[in-house]
């Protein structure tokens, strides 16, 4: 169980016992990822459950905040640096990949973020409303299982806490994940849509940015989170 636990850690702002693992330990932590995709998603929806019992935008919101908190909007940062290297990808690969690595935040970073909050702010007021509470729980989970097939599907796009994660990843966890995420579909039919939505991000970074790093795998969560539940949404009302 270290792996999970140091998987809560670099996820998460949820506090943990103090462990000192291996570089080889750290990596081997994303075998987990998943996993804490459930914990953060049981949070969200508690949240959310909590502030729908007075109206559904108070559940949507504390939904939200709990959301950021829990995760110390870590995905967000990766969000935004895909968001201004894909801005800028239009010049050179230098250039995409010098704005990639700029700590700075720009206009397509400020925009997206904004987009994405106000995205996620509108999908958990309209799930709280259909009382879609099991989809909320296992969307963050299922946008997890993401960057165990992105680190051994794409290339690694430069040397960074990205590559870390190469090689890690074996087939048995893959297996094991796709698994858990078909019986999750029976509870949550939308969760159908996972793989599509997984493998289309892998497809877009492979053809836009040209690999994956950290911020791919933490872009491609955030993403991969928004429209799950949009799908989630449609399903609710088509169901």
């Amino acid at each position: 169980m270290k792996g999970l636990v140091v998987a809560i850690q670099f996820l998460t702002r949820l506090p943990t016992p103090r462990l000192h693992v291996s570089a080889a330990e750290f990596a081997a932590s994303m075998r987990w990822f998943p996993a804490v995709g459930l914990i953060v998603g049981v949070i969200v929806a508690a949240a959310a459950w909590s502030g729908a019992r007075l109206d559904s935008w108070t559940g949507a919101l504390l939904g939200l905040v709990a959301w950021a908190v829990v995760t110390g909007a870590l995905h967000l940062d990766g969000l935004g640096d895909i968001a201004d290297a894909s801005g800028a990808a239009h010049k050179d690969r230098e250039r995409m990949l010098a704005v990639l690595s700029d700590p700075h935040v720009g206009s397509f970073a400020v925009v997206t973020i904004a987009v994405q909050l106000a995205a996620k702010l509108v999908l958990l007021h309209a799930l709280a409303g259909a009382a879609a509470w099991t989809a909320i729980v296992l969307v963050p989970f299922a946008a997890r299982i993401g960057p165990l097939l992105w680190s051994r599907w794409l290339p690694d796009l430069h040397s960074g806490l990205g590559s870390r994660f190469r090689g890690v990843i074996r087939p048995v966890d893959l297996a094991g994940w796709a698994a858990l995420l078909a019986a999750a579909a029976c509870w949550s039919p939308s969760l159908i849509a996972a793989p599509l939505v997984i493998a289309g991000w892998g497809w877009w970074l492979r053809a836009r940015i040209g690999g994956i790093s950290g911020d791919g795998h933490g872009a491609g969560i955030e993403v991969s989170e928004s429209l799950l539940l949009l799908v989630a949404l449609v399903w609710s009302h088509l169901a």
